[in-house]
């Protein structure tokens, strides 16, 4: 991933246009007059070798002759001759080109990038519609639209995709701070654009239409960087397409590629919306910066029918009606009036049809001092007995005195002209305003699912209520053997082995090879047996009457295995019978068949699934997905999302579900599917789950070598375990140093509250008492592909508690080209050589991953640090602009890391 040299395709100081032409209807007509008359301050330079020239503009025949260098260049030329243009470029010094030119073969494409290379050109395109950034005047593009200037950024995989919302958008006065056409993705792609879009100040909101993904890993670390800094909503083409081929798991057959798309979104806290009015809706209200807290919506209107159109549409999206506090309740009646025979007032609250500007402030007042409700919708229909205008008029001015509480706020008039003005008013007064309620309630619901995606980047997960020492040993020798006898599919026995090595409750199975040895495993679990037949060609049991249940002595277990032999030899002729499993029968009346499963997603790698399952999990389809590595909130999150989820909370005389129990178990597939990636795909089916905890009854597990090896191929990158390292320091005490975790947010607050005073302000450059949850989140809750955090822990003194000692991380720009670094040890360990160790280790990190210099910034005070530093090797550099700091680095040498 790389922002390098983006600023010269976006903010160019010049352009040179490769096959500008006269000739109408061509592309390099087309990009001539947009460049040319887009008001770009800047030579744009036109090459063509047969024409005099261009747009007025006199040519140049070669890229040679150009009188200076341009920052870009944008090509038009047919396929064959773009790896040399690129080259010729390259060789003057240009840094950046879209290349628009389609029907490029593969062997050309790659002669592109590989003319590039050396000389750390970026390449939009191929096939690229081109780039515009109106701000700047500058339209290299063959887009049939000039438009407007805004600071919305859309980037879009479709050229003709582009041109439509950009003619849609310009129609409808909305503006863009860019506007990007990837083409075929070459070079740059999502993941570029993000990194670079989310540091640009003039962008508010960045907007994706996707139709793939290339470089998962890439696009979800931009993705989930981008999303903390600002909103990134997406359009994923492809709802409707057919599922994959069904695999041979449940779990292969229900994880569709769309539906991980929506898993991969929610992750990276991106918003998914479904079209271009969506889209627009969902950026208007988000760049309103309103502030969202909860689901529970207060609704008022002038018209009872569309408070009820209202309520069903945000119902049926998710949300809740408020409900209204008793100071509500009275506010309203002494403004309003009290209700026929004292009947409390209701959400939606109906205020008339000949509802006052007045009536309309007062009620709008009482609903925004209620903290029984997250928003408020208000509503207004046209009629003959009111002033539409003095109405918007009274609401915004409502708002406006309410404004130190920041209670949210959305508005719809609905008609016509009648509305016109209104519209206008709210819009000057940056309250969001739609069209119709059921667009209101969606974009309530656009605030609601934005701040559950943000909430989940931010929130500190419990630690996991159970410490488990995975048994890899007994995996690794169950997973080598069936891959050493070339089988794809684990025999149920051996697939819970490995649930068993890895603290996943199973019920006593046992193997025979013949009736007789049944009886005899039967007679020795006691109890009501569950058979079924053991052959590495069935994968799905039931299906050929493989399965039996509740026998209840070892004679029918002989005579039940003896019919099961016949069945299966008329049904599956061809399969190749092992023998059978003889199993306890779990006995649970209140127990939840669920379904805990994984399979591998071409792009993105393993994905996790959960929901209802048994034999119909396929019909029912209640299931969400996520991908791993997974935490304990992340885990209740992904079951929150199933319609299961709710009745095992326990309802009537039903008791509870052991939720704790489920998520572990969700976590500890997570980590089995980390630390083996010859797993390709499973499913635990049914997972027995009641108030006791739960049981594992029946597995798959599929094995093969994987495409890529190790942590590779998972779409975010797992704890890096390897980091971890026994240290001592000069008193003699040991600690673990290991890299940080999202769990350890409460460290981080003890180690801050364990520092001086003076201490913390060398450290963060001014007076600090204490640390913000957002502030130690975005400390704790880092994305191990580009940032680094290593910690100190052991144990306090007094207490026994593991605390931490020390942290230093490193923060390296998308390039992986520079780092920057940050340290901290706890005060009364000065002089003890913690702090040095820790830089020694971070800095080796960095040298590993490839990154060529580490720098920080250091109080010119500070000289227990700046002397660390020069014992380690960095150099000083004074900081002109500010006489107090010190800046430091230190050059590690080494190439790029891939």
């Amino acid at each position: 991933m790389t922002v390098r040299n983006l600023d010269k395709l976006f903010k160019p100081a010049s352009i040179a246009l490769i096959g500008a032409s006269r000739k109408p209807g061509t592309v390099g007509a087309v990009v001539a007059r947009n460049l040319f008359q887009a008001g770009f301050d800047g030579p744009v330079m036109p090459v063509n070798a047969t024409e005099r020239a261009v747009e007025g503009v006199l040519t140049y025949k070669t890229v040679d002759s150009l009188p200076i260098t341009p920052d870009l260049g944008v090509i038009c030329t047919a396929p064959d001759t773009v790896a040399a243009t690129i080259d010729a470029l390259g060789k003057r010094g240009t840094k950046a080109a879209i290349v628009m030119t389609n029907g490029m073969s593969a062997d050309q494409t790659q002669a592109m990038l590989d003319a590039a290379k050396p000389y750390l050109m970026r390449v939009l395109g191929p096939n690229s519609l081109g780039a515009m950034v109106p701000g700047r005047g500058m339209n290299a593009s063959f887009a049939p639209v000039a438009p407007r200037k805004g600071d919305v950024a859309l980037v879009a995989q479709s050229s003709m995709v582009l041109t439509s919302i950009a003619d849609w958008a310009t129609s409808r006065g909305i503006g863009f701070s860019h506007l990007v056409s990837l083409g075929d993705r070459g070079d740059v792609d999502f993941g570029d654009l993000l990194d670079y879009l989310a540091s640009d100040v003039t962008v508010r909101a960045i907007l994706l239409y996707i139709e793939s993904i290339t470089h998962a890993r890439k696009f979800m670390s931009a993705a989930r960087s981008a999303s903390r800094q600002k909103p990134v909503i997406v359009i994923k083409a492809g709802r409707s397409d057919e599922a994959q081929e069904a695999a041979a798991s449940h779990t292969g057959a229900l994880a569709v590629s769309d539906a991980v798309y929506d898993a991969v979104f929610r992750r990276a806290g991106v918003l998914r919306v479904n079209d271009l009015a969506e889209l627009f809706d969902a950026a208007g209200t988000l760049g309103t910066g309103v502030p969202i807290t909860g689901d529970r919506l207060a609704i008022l209107t002038n018209g009872g029918g569309m408070g009820v159109m209202a309520t069903d549409k945000l119902i049926q999206a998710g949300g809740q009606l408020a409900a209204m506090a008793p100071e509500t309740q009275e506010a309203l009646a002494k403004a309003l009036g009290p209700q026929p025979g004292g009947a409390p007032f209701r959400n939606p609250l109906r205020i008339g049809a000949d509802a006052t500007p007045k009536r309309y402030a007062e009620a709008l007042n009482a609903l925004m001092q209620d903290t029984s409700n997250d928003a408020v919708l208000v509503l207004h229909c046209p009629s003959a007995l009111t002033d539409s205008e003095a109405i918007a008029q009274a609401v915004a001015e409502t708002v406006q005195a309410n404004k130190a509480r920041r209670h949210p706020v959305l508005t719809s008039w609905i008609g016509d002209q009648s509305a016109v003005e209104a519209r206008k008013l709210f819009a000057d007064a940056r309250i969001p305003t739609y069209n119709g309620p059921s667009d209101a309630v969606r974009a309530f619901m656009h605030l609601v699912r934005y701040r559950r995606s943000q909430q989940l980047l931010m929130e500190t997960p419990p630690s996991v209520a159970e410490d488990f020492q995975p048994d890899e040993i007994t995996v690794k020798k169950v997973v080598s053997r069936a891959m050493a006898e070339k089988r794809e599919w684990l025999s149920e026995y051996e697939a819970k082995r490995v649930l068993a090595a890895y603290g996943i409750p199973v019920v006593d199975t046992r193997v025979a090879e013949t009736p007789e040895e049944a009886a005899t495993a039967a007679r020795v679990i006691g109890g009501p047996i569950a058979l079924k037949i053991l052959s590495h060609d069935i994968t799905h049991k039931s299906d050929v009457g493989g399965v039996a249940l509740g026998l209840t002595s070892p004679e029918d277990v002989k005579a039940e295995a003896e019919a099961m032999l016949a069945r299966v030899a008329e049904l599956a002729p061809e399969a190749k019978i092992e023998g059978f499993t003889v199993q306890e029968m779990a006995v649970s009346p209140d127990a939840y068949e669920l379904i805990v499963g994984m399979t591998e997603n071409e792009m993105f790698g393993p994905v996790l699934l959960f929901g209802e399952g048994g034999i119909g999990v396929e019909v029912v389809e209640d299931y969400a997905l996520a991908l791993p590595p997974l935490n304990m909130k992340l885990a209740a999150e992904q079951m929150s999302r199933t319609r299961i989820h709710r009745q095992l909370q326990g309802f009537r005389s039903r008791a509870a579900v052991d939720l704790d129990a489920v998520a572990l178990t969700l976590n500890k597939v997570s980590q089995l599917v980390v630390d083996f990636p010859e797993i390709a795909e499973m499913d635990i089916n049914p997972l027995l789950a009641d108030a006791n905890g739960v049981m594992a009854l029946d597995a798959r597990i599929k094995v093969g070598v994987p495409a890529l090896a190790g942590a590779a191929r998972l779409a975010i990158r797992p704890y890096p375990k390897a980091l971890e390292d026994r240290i001592t320091i000069k008193d003699g005490r040991q600690f673990l140093v290991r890299p940080i975790l999202p769990e350890d947010e409460p460290l981080v607050h003890h180690l801050v509250e364990n520092q001086t005073a003076e201490d913390l302000r060398l450290r963060f450059f001014a007076p600090l008492k204490r640390l913000s949850h957002q502030a130690a989140a975005r400390l704790t809750q880092i994305d191990y592909d580009r940032e680094m955090g290593l910690i100190a822990v052991g144990p306090d003194p007094q207490t026994g508690d593991t605390i931490m000692y020390g942290v230093v991380r490193i923060t390296a720009d998308p390039d992986n080209r520079r780092a920057e670094y940050a340290v901290m040890v706890r005060s009364d360990m000065k002089g003890q050589g913690l702090g040095y160790i820790l830089m020694n280790k971070i800095l080796d990190y960095a040298r590993s991953r490839g990154i060529r210099e580490v720098y920080g910034e250091v109080l010119r005070e500070n000289t227990n640090m700046l002397n660390m530093c020069r014992a380690l090797g960095f150099v000083r550099k004074e900081n002109l602009d500010e006489p107090g700091v010190v800046e430091v680095r230190i050059e590690l040498g080494g190439g790029l890391a891939g």
